[in-house]
């Protein structure tokens, strides 16, 4: 999956002779904004993210992208979607009707708990990730599970979700940096636009997964407007609300990389006349790169490799079938989401503790356990080739 980024003032997509021309916008007077030429067939982006102030699009690039298979994301300041432009609907009446008798039986109950069990599931995998790092991380949540299956109806489950949800950013608040100010993402009071730094990272890349949920959502003929945990409310898309739950794990994952390789620092980030904090177009870019780096990691799925970009695109498609009776099982917590880390507690404290006496005892050189050192006292993460890793050990 790959994303092309378009923000600042003066933004366009345009088709000329066949050809879409974009050009990017520019986030100061000084900037020379990039430009693209795309023919039919050979766009290497699967969605184009708009997150500028100005710009425009012209009525036939719209229709160039939609043949394309290009979709077009509008995203608010605040990192909230705004539209998207998606490929032709999947004309499918019958998996709409099977979706509003499966929402109007007690399967919803079942279909409900299957999407929370899988963002659980995945919580406990990001929570003991972190932990390999971070020590002081509490990644005990088994106990919740037998509450989820003890659930009679969708209030009980949200609750049991909420205080899962409380524990989690409880533990990631420890992880993250104290000039950025995070508290917490559970407060039922704050406004939807960012009161600090990383809740605006957060913000805006869920804005770009319920983006991808929408696309998958769309090929299968579905109806967004009908889901199974997220209630039906006017203006809302419950279905596109319920299909995000089991991947959120993909944006926080990308969230705590870039904060742990320190690419991000306060002059990222606009505070505007109402107190809420924003990307600039820069921190934009640069937590969609992160981000598609993430959705481009691969899981074995159904006999292969498959990018976690695909496998939401499957597990909707699976969702369909399942409604209409063409697939029995239907499990969100499939496949199942592996973490590692080269960069553990562990290993950072056996290298500290490595004197240069015992350069011959490990079979280093002094310049390698010089450099070894000086990541360990770091706090960013680092690589450790295997051969030197294995000397460690």
């Amino acid at each position: 999956m790959k994303f092309l980024t378009l923000s600042g003032h003066g933004a366009s997509v345009k088709v000329s002779d066949g050809k879409l021309h974009v050009q990017d916008g520019r986030s100061t007077v000084d900037q020379e904004p990039e430009s693209f030429v795309f023919t039919p067939k050979r766009i290497p982006y699967d969605n184009i993210v708009v997150y500028g102030h100005s710009g425009h699009i012209t009525f036939e690039a719209m229709k160039w992208l939609s043949k394309q298979n290009v979709q077009l994301t509008l995203l608010n300041w605040d990192g909230r979607l705004l539209t998207t432009l998606l490929p032709p609907e999947a004309r499918q009446t019958q998996v709409k009707f099977a979706q509003y008798r499966v929402y109007q039986s007690e399967e919803r109950i079942s279909l409900a708990k299957n999407f929370i069990y899988a963002k659980i599931k995945n919580t406990k995998v990001v929570l003991s990730w972190l932990k390999e790092k971070y020590p002081e991380i509490d990644d005990k949540i088994e106990s919740e599970y037998k509450a989820l299956l003890k659930a009679k109806n969708i209030r009980d489950i949200m609750a049991w979700e909420g205080r899962v949800a409380a524990k989690y950013w409880k533990e990631l608040s420890k992880i993250f940096d104290k000039k950025f100010e995070f508290n917490t993402r559970m407060n039922p009071n704050r406004p939807f636009g960012a009161i600090d730094p990383i809740n605006a990272l957060f913000n805006y890349g869920y804005g770009i997964l319920e983006s991808h949920c929408r696309k998958a959502i769309n090929t299968t003929g579905m109806d967004t407007h009908v889901g199974f945990l997220h209630e039906v409310t006017q203006g809302k898309t419950p279905l596109v609300y319920d299909l995000q739950e089991p991947f959120r794990c993909l944006i926080d994952i990308a969230v705590i990389n870039v904060l742990e390789k320190k690419l991000f620092d306060k002059k990222d980030f606009i505070r505007t006349e109402n107190y809420n904090i924003r990307l600039k177009p820069s921190g934009a870019k640069k937590l969609t790169e992160e981000i598609e780096k993430v959705m481009s990691m691969t899981v074995p799925y159904r006999d292969g490799n498959r990018q976690w970009a695909y496998v939401i695109l499957t597990k909707a498609s699976e969702l369909a079938l399942f409604l209409q009776g063409k697939r029995k099982r239907l499990d969100f917590s499939e496949p199942v989401l592996t973490l590692t880390r080269e960069d553990d507690y562990e290993l950072r404290q056996k290298i500290l503790g490595i004197s240069y006496s015992e350069l011959e005892k490990y079979g280093l050189n002094r310049s390698t356990l010089h450099y070894l050192k000086k990541q360990a006292k770091s706090s960013k993460p680092f690589k450790v080739y295997p051969k030197v890793r294995g000397k460690l050990i």
